[in-house]
């Protein structure tokens, strides 16, 4: 006799009444985005302006320091926006919690922005005379110290600044791979199924991304002949923004589907052209200013644009429930089909 057939066909997923099954990122536009894109920017550029002042290319080394200060700050101002009052930040650093992404994300950027500022003040300073920057300290400051010491203020300036820029500089080259790749981490430590399951693949795109618009950055700020290594940093950005991004839509099957779906597959198909030619453009960049602009500039378009593809991406997938659903069903079925182990042997 031939086996009954099963009449009842294999269920489909549902969610209750198709509601999400997850909450969707309440993060604001263009706030989060912004802050994404200017963390990577200071990130990158703080290592960045350590490699160039090594190597003795201090030009160079200028420009990253300020693109540094200056995208930290700006980062913390959309950051403080999005989260609607700047104590909300302050009281972040009431923990440090090494397991929480949140936690050290926020000690990283309140240590790295410190670092890049003091790294920058040189720098920002020294077409200020010693003395205008002495008497720019508050009266009660000056008021209080004895004739001495106020008359040798200048000098100490001079000679306490370039020092303390320098250490700085070198101190905001460890903190600054952190900076450029810390809120991919935090992206992945969600419930989000499109961010957490491309944990493995969002810190190499974010530092791809970070690396491109620095380069970006120093190529715009520097002279051409001086700007060598902006260049060289600019094509590898893009070169491993573009790898990391194949390898993340190709790899998660489902899971990716709105990373190449809708307005999130608009953005990020935007987003690797501009990379792509902008990385193209860089490596031939040094012939003229025309080049070096479009190149800039299509750098810096296509790393923003990243940024917002990626939280679009991301409200994609927790809105539609099937991408928490069907994975979570295709993992409990390879489960149940797996082989049962032997039991363990006991010995006597």
């Amino acid at each position: 006799m031939r086996r009954e057939e099963a009449m009842v066909p294999e269920a489909e997923f549902r969610s209750y009444y198709g509601q999400p099954v997850i909450k969707s990122p309440v993060w604001h536009e263009p706030h989060m985005p912004a802050y994404l894109y200017l963390g990577g920017l200071s990130g990158a550029a703080a290592v960045m302006g350590v490699m160039a002042g090594l190597s003795g290319r201090d030009r160079l080394a200028l420009t990253s320091r300020v693109t540094a200060a200056l995208g930290a700050t700006a980062g913390a101002a959309f950051l403080v926006a999005e989260l609607g009052r700047p104590e909300r930040f302050l009281n972040m650093l009431r923990v440090f919690k090494p397991t929480s992404p949140m936690s050290m994300g926020s000690w990283i950027l309140a240590v790295h922005s410190g670092l890049t500022a003091v790294a920058a003040a040189p720098v920002l300073l020294a077409t200020r005379p010693a003395s205008r920057i002495a008497a720019s300290l508050p009266a009660t400051v000056t008021a209080s110290l004895p004739a001495t010491v106020t008359a040798s203020l200048p000098a100490a300036v001079t000679a306490v600044l370039p020092a303390a820029g320098d250490a700085a500089s070198l101190a905001s080259g460890v903190t600054g791979p952190l900076m450029a790749t810390y809120t991919a981490v935090l992206l992945a430590d969600t419930a989000v199924p499109a961010w957490h399951e491309a944990h493995r693949e969002l810190p190499f795109l974010f530092a791809g991304s970070a690396l491109a618009a620095a380069g970006a950055a120093g190529m715009l700020a520097t002279p051409r002949a001086q700007a060598g290594p902006a260049r060289a940093v600019a094509v590898l950005g893009a070169a491993l923004e573009t790898a990391a991004g194949a390898v993340l839509e190709s790899r998660l099957g489902l899971v990716g589907e709105p990373y190449h779906q809708g307005r999130a597959g608009s953005l990020l198909r935007a987003a690797r052209a501009l990379t792509a030619g902008g990385g193209l453009l860089a490596a031939v960049a040094g012939r003229g200013r025309v080049l070096t602009a479009l190149s800039g500039l299509a750098l810096t378009a296509g790393s923003l644009v990243t940024r917002f593809g990626i939280l679009e991406a991301g409200r994609a997938s927790a809105a539609d429930p099937k991408y928490t659903v069907v994975p979570q069903r295709r993992r409990l079925e390879g489960e149940g089909r797996a082989p049962a182990r032997a039991p363990a042997r006991m010995w006597p």
